[in-house]
Protein backbone atom coordinates (compact mmCIF):
# COMPACT_ATOMS: atom_id res chain seq x y z
CA UNK A 1 0.00 0.00 0.00
CA UNK A 2 1.35 3.51 -0.61
CA UNK A 3 0.35 7.00 0.39
CA UNK A 4 -1.58 9.46 -0.95
CA UNK A 5 -0.27 12.73 -1.85
CA UNK A 6 -3.29 14.87 -1.67
CA UNK A 7 -4.42 16.84 0.89
CA UNK A 8 -7.16 16.37 2.87
CA UNK A 9 -10.25 18.85 3.27
CA UNK A 10 -12.24 18.42 6.31
CA UNK A 11 -14.02 19.75 8.74
CA UNK A 12 -12.54 21.07 12.70
CA UNK A 13 -13.99 22.00 15.60
CA UNK A 14 -12.51 25.53 16.86
CA UNK A 15 -12.63 27.21 20.04
CA UNK A 16 -11.90 31.60 20.33
CA UNK A 17 -11.91 33.83 22.51
CA UNK A 18 -12.36 37.26 21.11
CA UNK A 19 -11.00 40.51 22.82
CA UNK A 20 -14.91 41.67 22.88
CA UNK A 21 -15.24 39.42 25.94
CA UNK A 22 -17.06 36.85 24.05
CA UNK A 23 -16.32 33.00 23.24
CA UNK A 24 -17.35 31.24 19.63
CA UNK A 25 -17.51 27.88 19.12
CA UNK A 26 -17.10 26.87 15.15
CA UNK A 27 -16.09 24.90 12.73
CA UNK A 28 -13.84 25.02 10.10
CA UNK A 29 -12.66 23.51 7.03
CA UNK A 30 -8.74 22.77 6.86
CA UNK A 31 -6.52 21.49 4.62
CA UNK A 32 -4.87 18.55 6.19
CA UNK A 33 -1.16 18.56 3.95
CA UNK A 34 0.19 14.98 2.89
CA UNK A 35 2.30 13.57 5.53
CA UNK A 36 5.95 13.61 5.73
CA UNK A 37 7.84 10.62 6.06
CA UNK A 38 7.29 10.27 9.67
CA UNK A 39 3.81 10.72 9.72
CA UNK A 40 0.42 9.50 9.20
CA UNK A 41 -2.95 10.85 8.27
CA UNK A 42 -5.78 9.62 10.01
CA UNK A 43 -9.44 9.79 9.50
CA UNK A 44 -10.90 10.49 12.87
CA UNK A 45 -13.43 8.14 13.72
CA UNK A 46 -14.21 8.33 17.57
CA UNK A 47 -13.05 11.09 20.19
CA UNK A 48 -14.71 11.37 23.87
CA UNK A 49 -15.59 14.51 25.15
CA UNK A 50 -13.48 14.79 28.43
CA UNK A 51 -13.54 17.19 31.50
CA UNK A 52 -9.78 18.42 30.14
CA UNK A 53 -11.74 18.62 26.63
CA UNK A 54 -14.52 21.20 28.15
CA UNK A 55 -11.97 23.30 29.85
CA UNK A 56 -10.63 24.09 26.45
CA UNK A 57 -13.62 24.06 24.76
CA UNK A 58 -15.54 26.56 26.75
CA UNK A 59 -13.01 28.14 28.78
CA UNK A 60 -14.18 30.90 31.52
CA UNK A 61 -17.81 31.84 29.21
CA UNK A 62 -20.88 31.90 31.05
CA UNK A 63 -22.57 28.66 29.14
CA UNK A 64 -26.01 30.31 29.99
CA UNK A 65 -25.49 33.09 28.00
CA UNK A 66 -24.88 31.01 25.17
CA UNK A 67 -26.89 31.54 21.30
CA UNK A 68 -27.15 29.63 18.26
CA UNK A 69 -26.23 30.97 15.29
CA UNK A 70 -25.15 29.81 11.71
CA UNK A 71 -26.28 27.31 9.48
CA UNK A 72 -26.93 23.88 10.08
CA UNK A 73 -23.47 22.56 8.75
CA UNK A 74 -21.73 25.33 10.26
CA UNK A 75 -23.17 26.40 13.84
CA UNK A 76 -21.71 28.99 15.62
CA UNK A 77 -22.07 29.43 19.39
CA UNK A 78 -21.61 32.47 21.23
CA UNK A 79 -21.27 33.27 25.09
CA UNK A 80 -20.25 35.84 27.62
CA UNK A 81 -16.99 35.81 29.12
CA UNK A 82 -17.00 37.44 32.85
CA UNK A 83 -14.69 40.44 32.84
CA UNK A 84 -13.30 39.36 35.72
CA UNK A 85 -11.86 35.78 33.80
CA UNK A 86 -10.60 37.77 30.73
CA UNK A 87 -6.92 38.99 32.02
CA UNK A 88 -6.02 34.92 32.41
CA UNK A 89 -7.30 34.46 28.55
CA UNK A 90 -4.38 36.62 27.20
CA UNK A 91 -2.28 33.71 26.03
CA UNK A 92 -5.13 32.08 23.82
CA UNK A 93 -6.70 36.28 22.96
CA UNK A 94 -8.13 35.52 19.22
CA UNK A 95 -6.69 32.21 18.64
CA UNK A 96 -9.09 29.45 16.96
CA UNK A 97 -7.75 26.98 18.95
CA UNK A 98 -8.80 23.17 17.74
CA UNK A 99 -10.47 20.99 20.70
CA UNK A 100 -9.99 17.28 21.25
CA UNK A 101 -6.94 15.75 23.34
CA UNK A 102 -7.80 11.82 22.44
CA UNK A 103 -9.42 9.39 19.53
CA UNK A 104 -9.02 6.88 17.33
CA UNK A 105 -9.74 5.97 13.53
CA UNK A 106 -8.42 4.82 10.70
CA UNK A 107 -5.09 5.54 9.29
CA UNK A 108 -5.56 6.93 5.28
CA UNK A 109 -2.32 8.30 4.35
CA UNK A 110 1.35 7.64 5.22
CA UNK A 111 4.64 8.66 4.73
CA UNK A 112 7.50 7.24 3.49
CA UNK A 113 9.25 5.75 6.68
CA UNK A 114 8.77 1.69 7.27
CA UNK A 115 7.18 2.38 10.97
CA UNK A 116 4.39 4.79 9.07
CA UNK A 117 3.95 2.21 6.44
CA UNK A 118 3.25 -0.50 8.74
CA UNK A 119 -0.08 1.71 10.02
CA UNK A 120 -1.89 2.17 6.76
CA UNK A 121 -5.18 1.01 6.98
CA UNK A 122 -5.15 -0.03 10.47
CA UNK A 123 -7.38 1.31 13.34
CA UNK A 124 -5.52 3.38 15.42
CA UNK A 125 -5.95 5.36 18.91
CA UNK A 126 -3.89 8.47 18.90
CA UNK A 127 -3.06 11.73 21.98
CA UNK A 128 -2.30 14.23 19.99
CA UNK A 129 -4.65 17.38 20.09
CA UNK A 130 -6.83 18.98 17.82
CA UNK A 131 -8.97 15.20 17.70
CA UNK A 132 -12.18 16.90 17.21
CA UNK A 133 -11.58 16.88 13.19
CA UNK A 134 -12.29 14.75 10.49
CA UNK A 135 -8.72 14.44 9.50
CA UNK A 136 -5.50 14.58 11.64
CA UNK A 137 -2.03 14.46 11.06
CA UNK A 138 0.29 12.93 13.50
CA UNK A 139 3.81 11.22 13.94
CA UNK A 140 3.55 7.43 13.26
CA UNK A 141 5.23 7.29 16.95
CA UNK A 142 1.89 8.95 18.55
CA UNK A 143 0.06 6.07 17.22
CA UNK A 144 -1.20 2.92 18.90
CA UNK A 145 -1.96 0.17 16.39
CA UNK A 146 -5.63 -1.24 18.09
CA UNK A 147 -5.67 -4.98 18.06
CA UNK A 148 -7.82 -7.25 15.67
CA UNK A 149 -11.42 -6.33 16.28
CA UNK A 150 -11.09 -3.59 18.15
CA UNK A 151 -13.45 -0.72 16.84
CA UNK A 152 -12.09 3.09 16.35
CA UNK A 153 -15.44 3.78 19.72
CA UNK A 154 -13.09 1.30 21.92
CA UNK A 155 -10.13 2.79 21.76
CA UNK A 156 -11.16 6.39 21.83
CA UNK A 157 -10.69 6.66 25.39
CA UNK A 158 -7.38 4.19 26.11
CA UNK A 159 -5.56 7.44 26.93
CA UNK A 160 -6.47 9.92 28.94
CA UNK A 161 -8.71 8.17 31.29
CA UNK A 162 -6.70 4.69 31.78
CA UNK A 163 -3.16 6.68 31.73
CA UNK A 164 -4.39 9.14 34.72
CA UNK A 165 -5.49 6.13 36.60
CA UNK A 166 -2.59 4.23 36.64
CA UNK A 167 -1.14 7.49 37.48
CA UNK A 168 -2.94 7.73 40.32
CA UNK A 169 -1.28 4.61 41.49
CA UNK A 170 2.04 5.25 40.98
CA UNK A 171 1.77 8.60 42.32
CA UNK A 172 0.53 7.21 45.40
CA UNK A 173 3.90 4.40 44.99
CA UNK A 174 6.36 7.00 44.25
CA UNK A 175 5.38 9.56 47.39
CA UNK A 176 5.16 6.72 49.71
CA UNK A 177 1.46 6.18 50.46
CA UNK A 178 -0.66 2.73 50.45
CA UNK A 179 -3.98 3.63 49.65
CA UNK A 180 -6.13 5.76 47.86
CA UNK A 181 -9.07 8.48 48.05
CA UNK A 182 -10.86 9.53 44.84
CA UNK A 183 -13.79 11.55 43.96
CA UNK A 184 -16.39 11.56 41.79
CA UNK A 185 -15.78 7.98 41.73
CA UNK A 186 -18.68 6.13 39.64
CA UNK A 187 -17.10 8.42 35.97
CA UNK A 188 -15.31 6.12 33.86
CA UNK A 189 -11.99 7.39 35.05
CA UNK A 190 -13.52 6.14 38.50
CA UNK A 191 -14.21 3.16 37.39
CA UNK A 192 -11.08 2.52 36.12
CA UNK A 193 -9.13 2.99 39.12
CA UNK A 194 -11.46 0.64 41.39
CA UNK A 195 -10.75 -2.52 38.54
CA UNK A 196 -6.72 -1.36 39.37
CA UNK A 197 -6.81 -1.47 42.63
CA UNK A 198 -9.23 -4.71 43.09
CA UNK A 199 -6.69 -6.22 40.41
CA UNK A 200 -3.22 -4.81 42.67
CA UNK A 201 -4.54 -5.23 46.42
CA UNK A 202 -4.78 -1.73 46.76
CA UNK A 203 -7.04 -0.22 49.10
CA UNK A 204 -9.43 2.35 47.33
CA UNK A 205 -12.10 5.23 49.12
CA UNK A 206 -14.28 6.06 46.62
CA UNK A 207 -16.83 9.20 47.25
CA UNK A 208 -19.38 9.65 45.09
CA UNK A 209 -22.38 12.73 44.78
CA UNK A 210 -25.53 10.08 45.17
CA UNK A 211 -27.10 6.95 46.27
CA UNK A 212 -27.49 5.94 42.00
CA UNK A 213 -23.65 6.66 41.79
CA UNK A 214 -22.63 4.86 45.15
CA UNK A 215 -24.99 1.65 43.63
CA UNK A 216 -22.82 1.66 40.51
CA UNK A 217 -20.02 1.17 42.51
CA UNK A 218 -20.83 -1.46 44.79
CA UNK A 219 -22.00 -3.35 41.50
CA UNK A 220 -18.47 -3.69 40.69
CA UNK A 221 -17.21 -4.75 43.83
CA UNK A 222 -15.93 -1.42 45.11
CA UNK A 223 -15.67 -1.91 49.39
CA UNK A 224 -15.20 1.40 50.50
CA UNK A 225 -18.27 3.66 49.33
CA UNK A 226 -19.28 7.24 50.78
CA UNK A 227 -21.75 9.58 49.34
CA UNK A 228 -21.47 12.78 50.26
CA UNK A 229 -24.86 14.05 49.67
CA UNK A 230 -25.83 12.02 52.96
CA UNK A 231 -26.41 13.56 56.26
CA UNK A 232 -23.34 11.27 57.93
CA UNK A 233 -20.75 11.53 55.31
CA UNK A 234 -17.54 12.79 56.86
CA UNK A 235 -18.51 9.95 59.73
CA UNK A 236 -18.56 7.27 56.90
CA UNK A 237 -15.78 9.10 55.60
CA UNK A 238 -13.57 8.94 58.24
CA UNK A 239 -14.28 5.26 59.12
CA UNK A 240 -13.48 4.48 55.84
CA UNK A 241 -9.75 5.97 56.13
CA UNK A 242 -9.39 4.29 59.62
CA UNK A 243 -9.80 1.02 57.76
CA UNK A 244 -7.96 1.78 54.59
CA UNK A 245 -4.99 4.25 55.83
CA UNK A 246 -5.70 6.43 53.27
CA UNK A 247 -3.72 9.75 53.25
CA UNK A 248 -3.87 10.31 49.56
CA UNK A 249 -6.53 11.96 47.65
CA UNK A 250 -7.32 12.70 44.41
CA UNK A 251 -10.19 15.14 43.53
CA UNK A 252 -12.01 15.81 40.27
CA UNK A 253 -14.48 18.51 41.43
CA UNK A 254 -12.06 21.03 42.50
CA UNK A 255 -14.57 24.04 43.93
CA UNK A 256 -16.03 24.14 47.78
CA UNK A 257 -15.57 22.05 50.55
CA UNK A 258 -14.63 18.59 49.76
CA UNK A 259 -11.07 18.77 50.21
CA UNK A 260 -10.56 20.37 53.50
CA UNK A 261 -13.49 17.44 54.44
CA UNK A 262 -11.22 14.70 53.16
CA UNK A 263 -7.71 16.35 54.89
CA UNK A 264 -9.97 16.79 58.23
CA UNK A 265 -11.02 13.30 57.87
CA UNK A 266 -7.70 12.14 57.38
CA UNK A 267 -6.61 13.77 60.17
CA UNK A 268 -9.04 12.38 62.64
CA UNK A 269 -8.71 8.76 61.27
CA UNK A 270 -5.00 9.33 62.20
CA UNK A 271 -5.60 10.25 65.79
CA UNK A 272 -7.69 7.34 66.35
CA UNK A 273 -4.42 5.92 66.95
CA UNK A 274 -2.55 8.51 68.27
CA UNK A 275 -0.63 7.93 71.38
CA UNK A 276 -0.09 11.84 72.72
CA UNK A 277 -1.59 14.83 72.00
CA UNK A 278 0.10 17.36 69.63
CA UNK A 279 -1.16 20.47 69.05
CA UNK A 280 0.54 21.02 65.62
CA UNK A 281 -1.35 17.68 65.01
CA UNK A 282 0.18 14.11 63.35
CA UNK A 283 3.03 14.22 61.55
CA UNK A 284 1.63 11.89 59.12
CA UNK A 285 0.88 13.62 55.52
CA UNK A 286 -2.15 14.23 54.18
CA UNK A 287 -2.04 15.30 50.50
CA UNK A 288 -4.87 16.12 48.51
CA UNK A 289 -4.76 16.27 44.80
CA UNK A 290 -6.91 18.54 42.43
CA UNK A 291 -7.08 17.06 38.76
CA UNK A 292 -10.59 18.29 37.65
CA UNK A 293 -12.98 21.13 38.29
CA UNK A 294 -16.09 19.84 38.13
CA UNK A 295 -17.13 22.56 40.92
CA UNK A 296 -16.09 25.21 39.49
CA UNK A 297 -16.23 27.39 42.89
CA UNK A 298 -13.33 28.45 45.11
CA UNK A 299 -11.62 25.75 46.86
CA UNK A 300 -12.74 26.26 50.94
CA UNK A 301 -10.13 25.37 53.28
CA UNK A 302 -10.54 24.89 57.32
CA UNK A 303 -7.65 24.23 58.41
CA UNK A 304 -8.30 21.57 61.49
CA UNK A 305 -5.66 19.10 60.21
CA UNK A 306 -2.53 20.05 61.98
CA UNK A 307 0.15 21.49 60.03
CA UNK A 308 1.44 18.16 57.97
CA UNK A 309 -0.89 18.70 54.95
CA UNK A 310 -0.73 19.60 51.02
CA UNK A 311 -3.02 20.55 48.33
CA UNK A 312 -1.29 20.85 44.86
CA UNK A 313 -2.82 20.36 41.62
CA UNK A 314 -1.93 17.03 39.73
CA UNK A 315 -1.99 16.61 35.54
CA UNK A 316 -1.46 13.65 33.60
CA UNK A 317 1.48 14.79 31.29
CA UNK A 318 4.02 16.56 33.85
CA UNK A 319 3.51 12.85 35.79
CA UNK A 320 4.51 11.04 32.65
CA UNK A 321 7.27 13.18 32.37
CA UNK A 322 8.34 12.47 36.19
CA UNK A 323 7.54 9.03 35.80
CA UNK A 324 10.24 8.58 33.32
CA UNK A 325 10.03 6.45 29.83
CA UNK A 326 9.69 3.37 31.20
CA UNK A 327 7.12 3.50 33.82
CA UNK A 328 4.91 5.16 31.02
CA UNK A 329 5.55 2.52 28.54
CA UNK A 330 4.80 0.07 31.16
CA UNK A 331 1.79 1.82 31.74
CA UNK A 332 1.16 2.09 27.76
CA UNK A 333 1.50 -1.65 27.38
CA UNK A 334 -0.87 -2.48 30.48
CA UNK A 335 -3.70 -0.35 28.99
CA UNK A 336 -3.60 -1.96 25.58
CA UNK A 337 -3.47 -5.44 27.27
CA UNK A 338 -6.73 -4.59 29.05
CA UNK A 339 -8.30 -1.70 26.69
CA UNK A 340 -11.62 -4.30 26.67
CA UNK A 341 -11.27 -5.03 30.68
CA UNK A 342 -10.10 -3.18 32.84
CA UNK A 343 -10.10 0.30 30.43
CA UNK A 344 -13.51 0.01 28.83
CA UNK A 345 -14.55 3.19 28.42
CA UNK A 346 -18.55 3.83 28.14
CA UNK A 347 -20.50 6.50 26.25
CA UNK A 348 -24.72 8.13 27.24
CA UNK A 349 -25.00 9.13 23.38
CA UNK A 350 -22.75 9.36 20.12
CA UNK A 351 -22.92 12.40 17.86
CA UNK A 352 -21.51 14.34 15.27
CA UNK A 353 -19.57 17.57 15.07
CA UNK A 354 -22.11 19.78 14.54
CA UNK A 355 -24.71 17.86 16.77
CA UNK A 356 -21.85 18.60 19.26
CA UNK A 357 -22.17 22.29 18.86
CA UNK A 358 -26.66 22.13 19.54
CA UNK A 359 -27.71 23.30 22.55
CA UNK A 360 -29.24 20.51 23.78
CA UNK A 361 -25.88 18.85 23.14
CA UNK A 362 -24.08 21.57 25.21
CA UNK A 363 -26.68 21.45 27.89
CA UNK A 364 -26.02 17.94 28.34
CA UNK A 365 -21.80 16.94 28.10
CA UNK A 366 -21.38 20.65 29.73
CA UNK A 367 -23.01 19.62 33.26
CA UNK A 368 -19.76 17.38 33.21
CA UNK A 369 -22.33 14.27 35.02
CA UNK A 370 -20.79 10.87 35.83
CA UNK A 371 -22.73 8.45 33.20
CA UNK A 372 -23.57 11.33 30.36
CA UNK A 373 -19.97 10.60 28.57
CA UNK A 374 -20.17 12.23 24.99
CA UNK A 375 -18.32 10.24 22.04
CA UNK A 376 -17.81 12.30 18.89
CA UNK A 377 -17.95 10.97 15.73
CA UNK A 378 -16.91 13.20 12.78
CA UNK A 379 -17.42 10.90 9.94
CA UNK A 380 -21.36 11.08 10.81
CA UNK A 381 -23.65 13.81 9.06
Amino acid sequence: MTTSTAPFSGLQLQSKVQDSGELVLSLATVQTPAPEADEVIVRVLATPINPSDIGLLFGPADMSTATFTGTPTHPVVTARIPAAAMPGMAGRMNEAMPVGNEGAGIVVAAGASPEAQALLGKTVALLGGAMYAQFRRVKASQCLPLAEGTTAAEGASCFVNPLTALGMVETMKLEGHSALVHTAAASNLGQMLNKICQADGIKLVNIVRNAEAAAALRGIGAEYVCDSSLPGFTADLTEALVATGATLAFDATGGGELAGQILSCMEAAINRTAKEYSRYGSNTLKQVYIYGGLDMRPTEIVRNFGMTWGVGGWLLFPFLNRAGVATAAAMKARVSRELKTTFASHYSKEISLTQALSAEAIAAYGQRMTGEKYLINPSLG
